[in-house]
């Protein structure tokens, strides 16, 4: 009989953890780094997270993390560079009474300790399940903590919930080399069908899926509008998904490029110029994919870069009585001009995307990498990721000046927290 794992947390271990140890985190002190007149992350030493139920009960369903890569997002590219999520970081810290926020939120992990719920409700008996939460399982998780108990969540619709936090921004996150998290959001991870670095990206990979499992892709036309990780994700999952005709659109050459390697038809240069309004469509950019489409426009629109002329894009490429996916987040209003025209008489659907289906999405995202024939797994790691090289950083060696370098180079980045 396979003797019990005993937890690193509780006595010095092989890894040379105790529970009155530091760890180190990415953060951002909006007291002490301020928010208007800093950018980046900061490396820190922080408490070692632990588990005290009689402190606070809810740690009964949570568990310790031993993060083992850590994948750097475009909403941690917004924080970088202050262009997102102001309000939402500053109004939980408050709410919190602390002014430093622990960033990130895609990982993959090793369970080193489980409160005293956890194998009551997510442990699964099954032996031929390799798939398991306890202590000892590979683990990613989904960054979304959701209520449970709002109207939304009790109709199996917690992606929208009414009362979430999310990890790394209203809440603290995983940049860090052990963490704290309720085991609710964890995904098991099996090695054997997904290599842990692409396990990593599980959340962002997921936003893809989400967004293009929301309408039929099947044999339609479509404009991707933002090739960043989730716009090249969209490209790989459009082709899979029976897309007759995907366009990449992008200012980035860079960009275009990789979307062309992973199986965009064709690519459009934005021009950099200066507008009246920030706002504004490009001309240039509707007329190209009009005429690749025949006049006719795109069936699908798919805005993954956040700015208001991006979206503006999307809707005047976009045929009447066609969709669009609205995924690109950034701060500030939106501008639509000529709106009943453009929208209602054309009979265009817009959809908002947030997050994922949980835990549909990851489901599905699971069976879709795990299909060698299809391809996609290879494709991220060897095109997107370069294979690791240059796209995987050591953490405890975090320099924000190399970092920023390679966060520009590279569509993703990501951490090796505990090799």
């Amino acid at each position: 009989m396979q003797a019990k794992r005993k937890s690193p947390l509780t006595e010095t271990a092989s890894n040379g953890v105790k529970k009155n140890d530091t760890v180190k985190a990415l953060t951002i002190d909006l007291k002490k780094d301020g928010w208007d007149k800093s950018k980046g992350f900061f490396l820190r030493d922080i408490p070692m997270p632990t588990l005290d139920e009689k402190k606070d009960p809810t740690d009964a369903t949570a568990v310790i993390l031993k993060v083992r890569y850590a994948g750097f997002c475009g909403s941690d590219r917004g924080i970088w560079y202050r262009n997102a999520f102001c309000d939402m970081i500053h109004d939980s810290l408050a709410k919190e009474k602390k002014p430093m926020r622990v960033l990130g939120h895609e990982f993959v992990g090793e369970i080193v300790e489980a409160g005293s719920m956890v194998k009551t409700l997510y442990y699964d008996p099954d032996k031929n399940n390799r798939a398991k939460i306890e202590v000892g399982s590979l683990v990613s998780g989904d960054s979304h903590v959701t209520c449970g108990r709002c109207y939304q969540c009790r109709i199996g619709e917690s992606h929208v919930c009414l009362n979430e936090s999310i990890l790394g921004i209203s809440i603290d996150g995983i940049f860090a080399e052990f963490v704290k998290i309720p085991a609710k959001n964890l995904w098991a991870v099996d090695e054997s069908r997904v290599r842990p670095e692409i396990a990593t990206v599980y959340d962002p990979f997921g936003n893809a899926v989400h967004a293009t499992t929301k309408v039929d892709f099947c044999g339609q036309r479509l404009a991707i509008f933002g090739c960043g990780p989730i716009g090249l994700f969209s490209i790989l999952l459009a082709r899979n998904f029976g897309a007759a005709k995907v366009i990449a659109v992008d200012y980035n050459d860079a960009n275009l490029n990789m979307a062309k390697e992973l199986g965009a038809h064709e690519t459009i240069k934005i021009r950099k110029e200066t507008k009246k309004v920030e706002w504004a469509h490009d001309e240039g950019v509707v007329e190209k994919i009009m005429e690749i489409t025949y006049g006719k426009g795109v069936d699908i629109s798919m805005e993954m870069a956040g700015p208001s002329s991006s979206l503006n894009n999307a809707i005047q490429s976009t045929r009447r009585g066609g969709n669009v996916i609205v995924f690109g987040i950034k701060d500030g209003n939106i501008t639509i001009p000529n709106f009943s025209r453009m929208i209602v008489v054309r009979g265009l659907t817009l959809h908002g995307i947030i997050g994922r289906e949980i835990f549909k999405t990851w489901q599905i995202a699971q069976r879709v990498l795990s299909d060698k024939a299809n391809g996609i797994q290879d494709a991220i790691w060897n095109v997107m990721m370069k294979r690791g090289k240059g796209t995987i950083l050591d953490f405890k060696k975090f320099n924000p000046e190399s970092f920023e370098k390679a966060m520009e180079a590279n569509p993703k980045i990501i951490f090796r927290v505990n090799g």
